[in-house]
C-alpha cells in the first residue's frame, strides 16, 4: 500500500490534466492510461482490470475492489455503450471522480474511451471534433478502434487521429475485429500497424487483436487463443506495446489466468459480467450469466435489483423482444429506477461487484499492489506525463501513405464473418 506522503505528491502532480482542470479541488487520483499500462509491467505478467461502467454500481464495486487489492484500475465505456447507458463519454469522468471522493478512493484509476469506432471518411471527420472534447470532459484514455477497415485504412485513420489524442494520454489500437474463430488476426496484421505507427512517431500503450474471443452471455468456440496472443506480443516486444484484451467472458479463470501469465497483455475489459451481477443475476465462472431450462437468466434471491423492479425490467425486456445480451439495453431506461432504490439495495449490489471483482484482479489477475508501481512512476517521472514507451524504430520514408497500401497488398488475411465491437 502506497504511504500517505506518496499518494499527497502524486495526487499534486500525477492527475491527468484535464482532470486537474475540471475537478480542481478533488483528491481523486485520475491519471493517464500510461500510468496504469506502466504499473502493469513494473510488476510482471499483471494485468488492469477495465471495468465496464456500464451503471454506478459497477463502477463503485470495481472502485472498492482496487481499493481493496491496492490494485491500479481502468474505468471505461465504449462508444455503443454510451448510446444505451447512464454513464457515456461525456459525464463518466465527472460519475467516476463524484464515487471516488465519496468512497475515499486512493488507488489511480484512468478513463477510457473504449471502441472508438471508426468506419470511413465520416467517421474520422467527426472524430476530429469530438475526441479533442472527450479528452476535455475528463477522459484520459482512449482506443482508436479502425479495425472495421481494411489494414491499410485502419493504420492511416490511426496515424490521422492520433494527433488529435494528448501526448500525456493513453492510447489503445485495434488490429483484427472480434467475431470469435473467424478471421483470427495474424502477426504479420499486427506488425504491419505497429511499425507504421511507430515510424510516425505513434507509441501505443496497447494493442487489442481478434485473439479468438467473442463478447455476449454464452461461451462459444475455444475462446481465447493463448499461443496466438502470445507469439503476436513477442513479435511486437522491439516496440513495446502491451496486449488489451476484449471479450473475457466466455473464457474461465484459470485461462485468463495464462492469458496473465503467458502474454504481455496489461489490460482486460470486464463488461457484461459487471452489469449482471449489479442486478443480481447469477453468474458463473467464465462471467457469463446463466440461464434456466426456460433459457431466462436466473435472478437471485435477496441479491441485486428488487424482485419488483427486476420483474419490471423483464417485463420491459420482452416488450421490446429483448433477450440474451440485449438486455444490456435495459441500463439507460431503468438508470433512475435502479437509483432510487433503498440505500440497502443499493450497497448490496455495489457489495457483490465488489466481490466479484476483487476476486478478478487480486486472483485472477494477478493484479493486487500495482498501486503503489503507479503511484512510483508518477513520482520517478515528476510528473503526469510518463513519456513513450518506445523510440522510433522504423523509417517513415518507408511508411509514405503509397508504401502503406503496397504493404498492405502483401499481407495474408482472412476476413471471417462481419465482427462485433461492444466490449
Amino acid at each position: 500500500m502506497s504511504n500517505s506522503t506518496d499518494f499527497e505528491k502524486a495526487l499534486q502532480i500525477g492527475r491527468a490534466p484535464n482532470i486537474a482542470e475540471l475537478f480542481p479541488d478533488s483528491r481523486a487520483l485520475i491519471v493517464s492510461g500510461k500510468v496504469i499500462d506502466r504499473a502493469m509491467s513494473a510488476k510482471g505478467k499483471a494485468i488492469a482490470m477495465a471495468a465496464n461502467g456500464r451503471n454506478s454500481f459497477a463502477i463503485s464495486g470495481a472502485l472498492l475492489a482496487a481499493q481493496k487489492a491496492n490494485a491500479g484500475l481502468i474505468i471505461e465505456i465504449a462508444k455503443s455503450e454510451s448510446s444505451y447507458c447512464g454513464v457515456n463519454f461525456w459525464n463518466i469522468a465527472s460519475v467516476v471522480n463524484t464515487i471516488c471522493n465519496r468512497l475515499d478512493i486512493t488507488i489511480p484509476v484512468a478513463i477510457h474511451a473504449d471502441h472508438y469506432t471508426i468506419k470511413g471518411d465520416e467517421d474520422i471527420e467527426k472524430a476530429k471534433i469530438e475526441i479533442p472534447k472527450m479528452f476535455k470532459a475528463g477522459i484520459t484514455s482512449i482506443a482508436i478502434d479502425a479495425s472495421h477497415l481494411p489494414d491499410a485504412e485502419n493504420l492511416l485513420a490511426c496515424i490521422e487521429l492520433a494527433q488529435y489524442v494528448p501526448s500525456w494520454a493513453g492510447l489503445e489500437v485495434e488490429v483484427g475485429e472480434i467475431k470469435g474463430k473467424e478471421g483470427l488476426s495474424t502477426v504479420e496484421e499486427a506488425l504491419f500497424l505497429v511499425q507504421g505507427l511507430n515510424a510516425h512517431g505513434i507509441h501505443p500503450e496497447w494493442i487489442a487483436l481478434n485473439n479468438g474471443t467473442t463478447h455476449g452471455i454464452e461461451a462459444s468456440g475455444g475462446g481465447i487463443q493463448i499461443d496466438l496472443t502470445a507469439d503476436i506480443h513477442k513479435a511486437l516486444e522491439p516496440y513495446k506495446v502491451d496486449g488489451a484484451q476484449h471479450g473475457t467472458s466466455g473464457n474461465s479463470f484459470d485461462k485468463l489466468r495464462q492469458i496473465a501469465a503467458q502474454t504481455n497483455t496489461t489490460k482486460a475489459n470486464v463488461a457484461t459480467a459487471l452489469m449482471m451481477i449489479s442486478w443480481g443475476v447469477s453468474v458463473n465462472e467464465f462471467g457469463n450469466a446463466e440461464l434456466n431450462e426456460d433459457k431466462e437468466f436466473i435472478k437471485l434471491s435477496e441479491k441485486g435489483a428488487t424482485e419488483a423492479l427486476w420483474s419490471e425490467m423483464r417485463a420491459y425486456a420482452k416488450a421490446n423482444d429483448w433477450s440474451g445480451g440485449n438486455y444490456k439495453k435495459l441500463c439507460l431506461p431503468f438508470e433512475i429506477q435502479l437509483l432510487n432504490q433503498s440505500a440497502a439495495v443499493q450497497e448490496r449490489m455495489i457489495a457483490d461487484v465488489k466481490d466479484f471483482a476483487y476476486l478478478m484482479i487480486s486472483e485472477v489477475f494477478n493484479g493486487a499492489d500495482t498501486a503503489t508501481l503507479a503511484i512510483e512512476s508518477i513520482l520517478d517521472a515528476g510528473s503526469y506525463d510518463l513519456g513513450p514507451k518506445s523510440e522510433q524504430i522504423e523509417s517513415l520514408d518507408e511508411w509514405t501513405s503509397d508504401k502503406i497500401f503496397e504493404k498492405a497488398q502483401l499481407l495474408v488475411v482472412n476476413e471471417g464473418p462481419d465482427g462485433d465491437f461492444d466490449d
